[in-house]
């Protein structure tokens, strides 16, 4: 992989990371249309660990939000009252979410793993994610805000990102779906998806680490992923200041289509 190639490659991490439409179909899709080739596990492995790139992102753009829930949880622990403070509960919530995922990822890495060399099946996925906003929009009535958010709103929001371990399915978009089919207001479904990818991307990237260090040629894939990792970073904070403002005036029925068009596009063509 060389340096173009990775900084290409993680500012369409950072841009579809946050922006519903599947950063992973994107890094499927942008190397097969432009025709590069590269070994399986090692874009396996830079597709995740570029995915720090946004984490960094997420991380200084929520940092007040990050600090007040990970304090209260703290102090909610240490004073045995972990659901009195509201920060703290959602803090239990954030981790509840990320449950189904790393289950369901867990079990069936090799499977997803094999599911990110097929260009075609990320255009089927591409169109469930167009179903899932349409959806959304649909049933969500959008009067509940962030503060109203259960326990049961947290799970289901966490099996809608288990879904988005299908290259083509959108993490940002099946969750921020998932929250408007609990009827709470987009901007608010937004920023919870942002919050819960922090535990989940750290995860995957932990885990990634490990696979990338059994590389034979691990040292040479080192600064590719570093390019990667900055453009990711700059472009995913772009990319979530942009979508908490679009998201506050108009709905997601502009991505269902994008996501509709590419979904046939890479299927027939």
């Amino acid at each position: 992989m060389t340096y173009l190639q990775a900084v290409i490659l993680g500012i369409v991490q950072g841009l579809t990371e946050f922006i519903p439409v599947s950063s992973s179909g994107h890094l499927v899709l942008v190397p097969h249309f432009l025709g590069w080739h590269f070994p399986k596990t090692e874009t396996f492995i830079f597709d995740v660990l570029v995915q720090w790139g946004t984490l960094v992102a997420v991380i200084v753009y929520f940092w007040h939000d990050l600090v007040t829930i990970g304090t209260a949880f703290l102090r909610g622990i240490a004073q045995h009252t972990p659901f009195a403070d509201p920060d703290s509960r959602m803090g239990w919530y954030l981790i509840l979410a990320t449950i189904p995922a790393v289950v369901i990822g867990l079990l069936f890495k090799d499977f997803f793993e094999e599911a990110f060399s097929n260009p075609k099946m990320t255009g089927v996925f591409l169109l469930l994610t167009a179903l899932l906003l349409v959806v959304s929009e649909t049933v969500g009535h959008r009067n509940r805000s962030m503060e109203t958010i259960t326990w049961k709103d947290s799970l289901f929001i966490g099996f809608s990102q288990a879904l988005a371990l299908l290259p083509g399915v959108s993490r940002s978009g099946a969750t921020i779906a998932g929250g408007m089919s609990r009827h709470i207001d987009r901007s608010s479904a937004a920023r919870f998806s942002f919050l819960m990818s922090v535990p989940v991307m750290l995860g995957a990237g932990l885990l990634a680490f490990k696979d990338l260090a059994e590389l034979p040629d691990a040292g040479g894939f080192l600064m590719p992923l570093l390019v990667g990792f900055c453009a990711a970073a700059v472009s995913g904070y772009i990319a979530i200041r942009w979508l908490i403002s679009y998201l506050s005036k108009h709905s997601l029925y502009l991505f269902a289509v994008y996501c509709t068009v590419l979904g046939l596009i890479v299927i027939f063509i």
